[in-house]
């Protein structure tokens, strides 16, 4: 959107008309037309828009995925659940998570909630 916009103003419309032909925000176009004129061709690049940062630190991540790792080899056995991983967070290293939160962390562990039933 953002280098559709550039590519209007490029070539001759107002800031008007490049947010009715996108359907955006005035300001918008304003902002990127500014940081386009100001910065050149970087300011098009996509910025990676910043979240707050994992309160788990690096060796607590390693322990986590550990734990993970161990559980699903386990022969006992059943499943481990988001519930289960946020008990065990909260245990062992008091940290409340959000249930959608959990799932975030553990994309980014690189775990997926992919299951495997075992037959006997």
């Amino acid at each position: 959107m953002l280098q559709s916009a550039i590519s209007h103003f490029l070539e001759g419309e107002n800031r008007v008309r490049i947010s009715r032909i996108l359907k955006v925000s005035r300001c918008s176009v304003n902002k990127w037309v500014a940081n386009y004129l100001s910065d050149g061709l970087p300011a098009l690049e996509a910025k990676k828009a910043k979240g707050q940062p994992c309160p788990l630190s690096i060796k607590q991540r390693e322990q986590l995925s550990d734990y993970i790792d161990k559980q699903s080899r386990s022969t006992k056995g059943g499943r481990l659940t988001g519930k289960a991983i946020r008990a065990y967070i909260s245990e062992q290293f008091q940290i409340n998570y959000h249930p959608n939160a959990v799932y975030k962390l553990l994309h980014r562990l690189g775990f997926s909630w992919i299951t495997r039933i075992l037959t006997t």
